[in-house]
């Protein structure tokens, strides 16, 4: 018993010893993939068209994105994969159907109960190349918070671990929210967990890509009632009502309580659809 003891006492400090610097290894690579695309962002290519300008403002970070995860994955020697080929079609599709629902219920219910009327439209020049540049804005986010990261820290962490950096990580690349107020800031979380929620039902990084991209392209650039860059024009124009805990205030669709809520019940429900789906694979491998 004792030199049982003896070798649990030498055992316990070596293991905690190794599983210290595979954390602190993980976020030195956390850390230098999102300063390596930070960088990027920098980078500007000019264009006398406001659209033009902004399509390349989005696509020069995507493409770093998409170029840093195909290197770091390949030093990880394919450890870590980005899931996105397999159950691509259901993800894609149930991704499409769960944001329009998102985007069509958030709005439905504002604008039904007078909390945000329509107040007029807007001549968008190259509309269609506004919402492509909200779709590949999409993707860089997603690619961003889902994909190399979350999967590196799911795989050498945990599953919370992912999903806390992964969340701090999407809420400050909307910092705008935090000069709005806390519920702003909860819309903002509450978001990334429901889409978080959607990837790991799903399987497949199109599910969150396509929500998002909808949520983004409906909400921003056709309604004028959810937060995009500052450049991003509209279709139409949303005016809030008074009561600001409902309408939003100035943050309009993203800024209401009515928000919040339909995220934590998607969050729940895709939740436990994740979880139902683990625990049958778990009994199939058994």
């Amino acid at each position: 018993m004792a030199t049982s003891e003896c070798l649990d006492s030498k055992t316990l400090p070596s293991h905690r010893s190794v599983t210290l610097k595979r954390y602190a290894v993980t976020f030195l690579k956390v850390a230098a993939f999102f300063v390596g695309w930070a960088l990027t962002t920098a980078i500007t290519i000019p264009a006398k068209s406001p659209a033009v300008w902004r399509f390349f403002a989005e696509l020069t970070p995507m493409l770093s994105m998409v170029l840093l995860t195909v290197v770091f994955i390949l030093i990880e020697k394919r450890k870590v994969a980005v899931p996105i080929r397999e159950h691509a079609g259901k993800g894609a599709l149930v991704g499409l159907i769960v944001g329009i629902a998102w985007i069509g219920l958030a709005a439905g219910v504002l604008l039904a109960t007078h909390q945000l009327t329509i107040a007029g439209g807007n001549m968008v020049q190259l509309p269609w190349l506004w919402m492509l540049s909200a779709f590949v804005n999409v993707v860089m986010q997603e690619l961003l918070v889902r994909g190399y990261i979350y999967q590196l820290l799911k795989t050498n962490c945990n599953l919370p671990v992912a999903i806390v950096v992964s969340t701090a990580l999407f809420t400050l690349m909307h910092g705008g929210a935090f000069e709005a107020g806390l519920l702003p800031v909860a819309n903002v979380v509450s978001m990334c967990l429901f889409t978080t929620a959607l990837y790991e039902a799903e399987e497949t990084l199109l599910a969150p890509i396509m929500a998002h991209a909808v949520w983004n392209m409906v909400g921003g650039v056709i309604l004028g009632g959810v937060s995009l860059a500052d450049d991003y024009p509209s279709l139409f124009n949303m005016t809030p009502s008074a009561n600001a805990l409902l309408s939003g205030g100035s943050c309009k669709i993203e800024g209401s309580v009515v928000i919040l809520l339909l995220n934590v019940v998607l969050t729940l429900a895709f939740a436990i659809a994740a979880r139902r789906d683990t625990t049958m694979r778990q009994a199939a491998q058994a």
